[in-house]
Order: structure tokens, then sequence, then C-alpha cells
């Protein structure tokens, strides 16, 4: 997974602690937008992503065509078409472009792995209430897979949370997308508690695909009160939730440094690539 096979460990210091990071063995996080594919994600009824030639008068946008230079016409959907980033704006009437949220320093993160749980077999719930075959993030798991602390005073900023069974395609049609496991209130109040600011998911969104509109993880998560729609009400506005991302079973659970990478478009949320760099104690 490593993108450069010479590590190139660069020392840092994060909360106190001396650190080290491999620099040069960068993993990526990411379903990108496939404009190709006979099987393109498309969550929520959204359309596939779509890559047309920009056509104008003596101009045909594609070499293969006679063009000097390809130039395309690209629409997707960043919430239902790859991996992306939102933030408190997903939910407020108030404008907040992602990408401005989006921090540019490397966050000290963890991953780590849970088997979701029915709800009929879990004390952990949501607004509205799970169905009982809903697939729920619980509480309970979040704390049984935790990693442990790379040291008492390091505080992960991020956290990346992988879903079983792990499958790059696992939401390739409607169905499965629908279907999708997602946080209970009291995982995302967990989240809360441990300061987590930047949350990396595998799945859709942290919310049921149709939940009323609530999104109660989701404002859990920003410290928006329910039913409100004023970001100057979120009490964590500078707080990101990516969704959609994908990690390869090679990349084990443990301490990592997230980089949240993303173009500059206005939008509640952005086209994003999450990069993980090894972390170790310098």
């Amino acid at each position: 997974m490593a993108r450069n096979e010479r590590a190139q460990w660069a020392r840092l210091d994060i909360d106190g602690v001396a650190l080290l990071a491999d620099l040069a063995a960068g993993m990526f996080l990411v379903r990108p937008p496939q404009f190709d594919d006979d099987a393109p994600l498309r969550c929520f009824g959204a359309a596939a992503a779509s890559s047309v030639p920009l056509a104008t008068s003596g101009f045909s946008g594609r070499v293969a065509q006679g063009a000097g230079c390809n130039c395309s016409v690209l629409t997707l959907v960043p919430h239902a078409n790859g991996t992306h980033t939102e933030a408190a704006g997903h939910l407020t009437a108030t404008p907040l472009d992602a990408w401005r949220v989006i921090p540019q320093r490397l966050l000290a993160a963890v991953l780590l792995t849970v088997e979701p749980q029915l709800a009929l077999d879990s004390a952990d719930s949501t607004i509205p209430p799970p169905a009982a075959d809903d697939r729920l993030v619980t509480r309970a798991a979040l704390a049984q897979a935790w990693p442990a602390p790379l040291s008492p005073r390091l505080a992960p900023r991020a956290a990346i949370i992988r879903t079983r069974p792990n499958e790059p395609d696992k939401f390739a049609s409607a169905s499965a997308a629908a279907a999708a496991p997602f946080l209970s209130q009291q995982a995302a109040d967990e989240l809360v508690a441990r300061g987590i600011a930047h949350l990396v998911l595998d799945v859709p969104s942290a919310d049921r695909a149709e939940d009323g509109g609530e999104l109660t993880a989701h404002r859990v998560f920003f410290g928006l009160p329910r039913g409100s729609t004023k970001l100057a009400d979120a009490a964590r506005p500078d707080c990101t939730i990516t969704e959609l991302a994908y990690a390869d079973d090679a990349i084990a659970d443990g301490w990592y440094l997230l980089s949240l990478q993303s173009p500059a478009i206005a939008g509640d949320a952005v086209p994003s690539r999450p990069v993980l760099y090894p972390l170790r104690v310098g």
C-alpha cells in the first residue's frame, strides 16, 4: 500500500510527544468517482458520475477525435458518487464550504475495525428508532476495537472506522447502500467524548439512509441541536465527517497520521482523498 518503498521517517511533536512518521508511505483511503464503470457508485438514488467531452465550435474535446488536447465536463454528486468530506453546513441553512473546514495539518489518528451489530441485539439506538434488522456501529464495538495508546499524553484528533465485511465494492448496488451500517447515537456520543474532531467512515452515511431527515449521528458529532438549521447553533463547527472511504485490509488497525485532502470546491461536501502515514513513538 505504500506509495514509495524507501522510508522517509520525519520527526515531529504532537501534544508534547516525540513521534516519527513515514511520509513516503502514504496509503489512500479512497473510493474515487467512476466515470466509465459498469457498476458506478450511486448512493441515495443519485445518478452515476459522468464525463463527456467539452464540445464547442471546431473543438471536439478529445485527442482521439482530432482535438489538440482532452477536455472533459464532469458531473457528479459528492455525497453519492465516491469518498467525500462534509462539514456542519451539510445540515444548516447557513452555507459552510467543507473544504474551508478541512485541516491543513496532519492529524494524529486511530484506525479501528468494527463488526456492526443488529439493532435487535443492541441496547444502542438512534432517532428515529432503528429497524430490528438495521446494523449499528455501537458504543461497545468502538470501545472494544479502540487501539491501545501510543503515549498517555497523545490524544487522537481523527478516527477511521472500517466495517465488516470489508469489500471495496460492497455498496455498488443501490440496495446495498440503502442497507449499509450506520452509527448509533451512543457511538456518536462516544466519539465526541474521546475528542474526535475528524471522522472517516467507509459507509455511505453516518446515519440511516432514510431517517426522516433526523441525521442524529451527524447532529451529535457537529454539536447541532435536533431540528436546528442555524450554523451558529453548532457547538463543533470545525469538525468534519468523511464518508464512503475505503481502508484495505493490508492496513492494520492502530495509530497513524491522517491527511485529509480535497480540491477547493464550494459546497457542503467535497470529493476528498484521505491519506494515512505510518506513525510510531520516536
